[in-house]
């Protein structure tokens, strides 16, 4: 006699949301109701909340205590440091088929500063530096072409 296994499976939605931090307050509150079925690890549905910096901010306002005590995870990208920053732009420029250098080091210094270490805003920066310098007819982006590109990125 073969001894009984009983297993059981719970089937569990997963839905992502990307740059959730645009959602508005209805929507927060709709995930809200869909977390709440049963409040507990065997709840039907989990949500992944992917967003900028304002999304956490926005959760701990009051009204939305409920959403924000209902997330069991969480998880901040760090900003990169001068040399993950300089990877980075090594890495995407290899992507696309360079394999010598573009920037110059002061200005992926100025480029890494101006982004504060963030991913977006470096990309931002590095085609305004593109732009500059191709608009200057150079090979390669130098600090002027960086400060050229800031001052774009920055004028009102």
């Amino acid at each position: 006699m073969k001894p009984q296994v009983k297993t059981s499976f719970t089937a569990r939605a997963v839905g992502k949301v990307d740059e959730a931090h645009l959602l508005r307050p209805d929507q927060l509150e709709e995930l809200r109701l869909l977390t709440n079925a049963e409040m507990d690890s065997a709840s039907p549905f989990a949500a992944i909340l992917a967003g900028q910096p304002t999304l956490n901010r926005q959760l701990r306002m009051g009204m939305f205590a409920a959403l924000d005590q209902r997330i069991a995870t969480r998880f901040t990208i760090k900003p990169m440091d001068l040399a993950e920053s300089a990877a980075y732009l090594k890495h995407h420029l290899a992507l696309a088929g360079r394999d010598e250098p573009l920037f110059a080091d002061d200005a992926t210094a100025r480029l890494h500063r101006v982004s504060n270490g963030l991913p977006r805003a470096l990309n931002n920066a590095a085609v305004a530096a593109l732009i500059a310098a191709a608009a200057d007819g150079k090979d390669l982006i130098d600090d002027a072409c960086a400060k050229k590109a800031v001052a774009e990125l920055t004028r009102d």
